[in-house]
């Protein structure tokens, strides 16, 4: 099985999307990251929901997660609002590394190394040209798991 034939439609944003319209992308479909998109419509990053969280929790409560068990529920519920006049660009770790690309000709364990080898919970699939990336779609690792114990199952 090849990537090409793996890769499934996906919700994806670009780098200048609100960062609420994206966390409330990533709840309602319970999705595990995003693929985030340039201004060409290339893929630029993995936006993981646990990248997203962290985005929700003051940087003094990260440094000291014991402040977390002190502030109160009514002060909690106003975590989203740090994604507020947010892009998703502004969300992205600093250093994001580019998201993975598999080539449509790779075979299922190829893209499992690579996943592993990043520790990303999606891949791209994309074909690359002179002109730019066209995105084919996108792997998840569930749903790679899945395809790899049905093949291995029969």
């Amino acid at each position: 099985m090849r990537a090409r034939d793996l890769a499934v439609d996906y919700e994806s944003v670009n780098v200048d999307s609100d960062a609420v319209a994206a966390a409330r992308l990533m709840a309602e479909h319970k999705l595990p990251g995003l693929l985030v998109l340039d201004e060409r419509g290339e893929p630029r990053a993995i936006l993981p929901a646990s990248q997203m969280v962290k985005v929700l929790v003051p940087e003094y409560v990260i440094e000291d997660p014991t402040l977390a068990a002190v502030v109160d529920e009514r002060h909690a519920d106003r975590l989203c609002r740090a994604l507020a006049g947010r892009s998703v660009s502004d969300c992205l770790p600093r250093d994001a590394p580019p998201p993975p690309i598999a080539d449509p000709d790779d075979t299922a364990l190829e893209v499992a190394a690579l996943m592993a080898r990043v520790r990303s919970p999606l891949v791209a699939v994309a074909e690359k040209s002179k002109g730019g990336t066209r995105l084919l779609g996108v792997i998840t690792a569930s749903h790679l798991l899945n395809e790899l114990l049905e093949t291995s199952a029969g």
